[in-house]
């Protein structure tokens, strides 16, 4: 159960705890469609660094989708992983080395998508967890 009711508003339980404020829900799902997709860095490399975040940050909803494939990992999406892994430890405060070590093999539109990504998706992960979003039941 979770900390409020669900709302009317939106097509899964997230969106629907989103939904009692709907302008924060449009803009909140129009965010995330973007950052979610392809863009600089692929949706599946995204999709790898939203399964590494959501151990750590308290979602049971995010965590119960998946832990991260290593199997579908290429140098890229190695590396995105290995950063959202400094910042679960590091909670931000993340030394310029580490930037460096990212600018070797990421553009700066790609470091810039990749820190925008994890920002959302953290803030979305706090969410779940602070209203105790819990998975389906099957």
């Amino acid at each position: 159960m979770t900390n409020i009711s669900l709302s009317d508003n939106g097509s899964t339980p997230f969106q629907q705890l989103l939904g009692h404020n709907t302008n924060v829900l449009s803009a909140w799902n129009n965010l995330g469609v973007v950052l979610e997709g392809d863009n600089s860095l692929s949706a599946s490399l995204k999709e790898q660094v939203r399964r590494t975040l959501a151990q750590k940050n308290g979602c049971e909803y995010c965590k119960a989708k998946g832990k991260p494939n290593p199997d579908l990992f290429d140098e890229k999406t190695s590396l995105a992983v290995g950063f959202a892994e400094v910042f679960l430890k590091q909670r931000g405060e993340i030394n310029e080395s580490f930037f460096q070590v990212l600018k070797e093999t990421l553009t700066d539109r790609e470091i810039s998508e990749l820190c925008a990504f994890i920002s959302f998706t953290t803030a979305s992960q706090y969410f779940g967890a602070l209203l105790a979003l819990k998975p389906n039941k099957e």
